[in-house]
């Protein structure tokens, strides 16, 4: 895994009871056994997949960003690279947040401080 990624994922991992775990080769982040960001593999670069609500919008229209296959797509997930021009690490944490706040139990999401 590249530094971004690998940065990206400590951060990931540093959310309340986050999981590091390996389904389908893919290195991904879980709450409480449900992913919350994956950082999937690809040939175009390094890529994040998150689950956006507030954001989706924003993520999609960063160059290369594209709705998550599978059918994800369509309940809100985002890939989006990592090395676009329009995005930092910050900007990505936040959306590997937003993603954790939809997917974790409201009980964990109250122990983070409100953005």
């Amino acid at each position: 895994m590249d530094t971004a990624r690998a940065k990206l994922l400590s951060f990931a991992l540093s959310l309340p009871e986050a999981t590091e775990d390996h389904p389908w080769g893919e290195t991904v982040a879980k709450v409480r056994k449900k992913v919350f960001v994956f950082f999937g593999g690809d040939p175009r670069g390094p890529r994040i997949t998150v689950k956006l609500v507030e954001s989706h919008g924003h993520a999609l229209s960063i160059e290369g960003a594209e709705a998550a296959g599978y059918g994800l797509g369509k309940s809100g997930w985002a890939t989006v690279p990592v090395d676009a021009v329009d995005v930092n690490h910050e900007l990505l944490c936040d959306w590997i947040e937003e993603s954790y706040r939809i997917v974790a139990p409201k009980r964990l999401v109250a122990t983070i401080e409100d953005p």
